[in-house]
């Protein structure tokens, strides 16, 4: 009977550290509100940017502007809630998250830079490398998320290397495989954080 309780009281132990130790401030709906960005994101190419092969920097503005809003969107409410957080161990989590994303954005900024000044031609492999590098941040930011994450950063891996594996030509720019890699691996993202961390456990 003791042998039980000792178990039991272990496993709630256990129970309580997972809890602990999981960001919680990346949030369903400004997550799910990034992935409508990307969708919006291939509207807008069809429309002003039909042929990106032949105008990467439009292309490369567009994209970039819209991965820079989703991530002032993303850090203004990491940071609202960091601060609204009366435990100083949601500001250390919320800066490990950081740490463990960030290598991936700074490599992603620096790649597409040194892409579109020195090597355009290449500009076809820019969307299967950003889905690569976004999921080894994904990867990275696992340990800190709900254990189903690990998947989102199977997705992202696998729709890289697809991206990569199709080759040079009008389909490799194309706004709907932008659209099929981050905005649809963005909303299930939400979806995943919204079951595990929002639905039975409030906002907080």
């Amino acid at each position: 009977m003791e042998l039980n309780e000792a178990l039991a009281q272990i496993s709630e132990i256990r129970e309580r550290i997972n809890r602990v130790e999981t960001f919680r401030g990346y949030r369903s709906l400004t997550v799910g509100f990034t992935g409508l960005l990307a969708f919006a994101g291939a509207g807008m190419q069809t429309v002003w940017i039909p042929k990106p092969e032949q105008s990467i920097t439009a292309y490369l503005s567009l994209w970039i502007g819209l991965a820079a809003a989703s991530l002032v969107a993303t850090g203004l409410e990491m940071t609202v809630r960091c601060r609204k957080a009366a435990s100083p161990w949601t500001a250390r989590l919320t800066w490990m998250a950081v740490e463990q994303f960030l290598p991936c954005v700074l490599a992603g900024g620096l790649l597409t830079f040194v892409i579109w000044t020195a090597a355009e031609q290449s500009a076809w492999m820019l969307p299967g490398l950003w889905a690569i590098l976004f999921s080894l941040g994904v990867f990275a930011s696992c340990r800190l998320l709900p254990r189903p994450i690990f998947w989102i950063g199977g997705f992202y891996l696998l729709a890289g290397g697809f991206c990569l594996s199709s080759g040079p030509g009008e389909a490799a720019l194309s706004p709907w495989r932008m659209a099929a890699t981050f905005g649809v691996g963005q909303i299930l993202t939400a979806g995943i954080l919204f079951f595990t961390l929002e639905r039975n456990h409030g906002c907080h």
